[in-house]
């Protein structure tokens, strides 16, 4: 059945929508993520909200077990009565999982080129109303769309949603960051298969992040920037909640690196100076080998 024009004009609306939230500037997308953090206080969890105003989100709080690792749970699904003024960012159920939109990157175009295998097709109907029982496999808040593999990646981590109405595709990535146990970085950034696969790397300044100036620099690639990440997979991973608390980002002391791989996938790091990285909005900070982290540091210098 083709598709209908409110079905595309959904899909033009949430392009342009996302379009816009991209080029606008960090400074404000920097306050907006500090509304979601101040609401779980702190939290930085997986969380499906993106609150408006109001009293707190729901938030969750990765748990730490000196046996196995950091736990991040499952996401923790809206109360329908809590009277919440919230906007929720894009999700999809799939495999009783709940996937979110992506903290990586790609262009429709090249989201396109990875195109795997089809998983099924959303049904859509998800809402700030929703109870747990709405969360059935396949649902989604982004309208009904085909879910599909995406070429070189496990599905366990990274999915696309992808519909194309009268030649214009509509691609997204979505991926599963929660209700996973992780014990080093390779449990969580490994899933992005960085190494070896980088074609192109820069950083930006917290200042230029800040005010939305995108002040760009060239990263060196070359032994510093393998053996960072090298480092980064083995990194020891830390609960986010604790270092919130203690105003990791109260400290202007962060560098933001952009990774370009191969399949052109767009994969930003924040770098913070007490030598910690941070992938996403996954409660969970990465503690990088010193020497690796310090020789790069060193080396993004005005």
């Amino acid at each position: 059945m083709k598709p209908s024009e409110h079905m595309k004009n959904g899909l033009v609306s949430k392009t342009e929508q996302q379009q816009q939230e991209r080029k606008r500037p960090r400074k404000t997308m920097y306050i907006a993520a500090s509304l979601v953090i101040a609401a779980g206080i702190g939290i930085a969890g997986p969380n499906i909200w993106q609150q408006i105003n109001g009293p707190a989100a729901p938030a969750q709080v990765a748990q730490v077990d000196p046996g196995t690792g950091i736990i991040i749970p499952k996401v923790e699904l809206p109360d329908p009565n809590a009277q919440v003024q919230a906007s929720m960012v894009p999700l999809v159920v799939y495999e009783g999982n709940v996937y979110t939109q992506s903290a990586t990157r790609m262009e429709t175009a090249d989201i396109a080129a990875l195109r795997g295998d089809k998983l099924g097709t959303t049904t859509g109907g998800i809402d700030e109303w929703t109870g747990k029982d709405g969360y059935t496999e396949l649902s989604s808040n982004i309208g009904v769309t085909d879910i599909y593999t995406v070429k070189g990646y496990d599905s366990g981590f990274l999915i696309m949603s992808y519909t194309e109405i009268d030649g214009q595709v509509f691609a997204d990535l979505y991926e599963h960051t929660n209700g996973i146990t992780v014990n080093s970085g390779a449990d969580l950034i490994g899933e992005l298969n960085l190494e070896g696969r980088i074609t192109s790397a820069q950083w930006e300044s917290f200042d230029s992040w800040n005010n939305g100036q995108q002040q760009y620099a060239p990263l060196a690639g070359g032994e510093v920037l393998d053996n960072f990440v090298t480092a980064l997979q083995a990194a020891k991973p830390l609960a986010a909640e604790p270092l919130v608390e203690q105003g990791i980002y109260e400290s202007e002391d962060r560098k933001i690196v952009y990774l370009e791989l191969e399949d052109k996938a767009q994969v930003q790091l924040v770098l913070f100076g007490q030598g910690l990285v941070r992938y996403g909005n996954a409660p969970v900070f990465f503690e990088v080998e010193v020497g690796a982290f310090q020789t790069l540091w060193d080396s993004m210098t005005p």
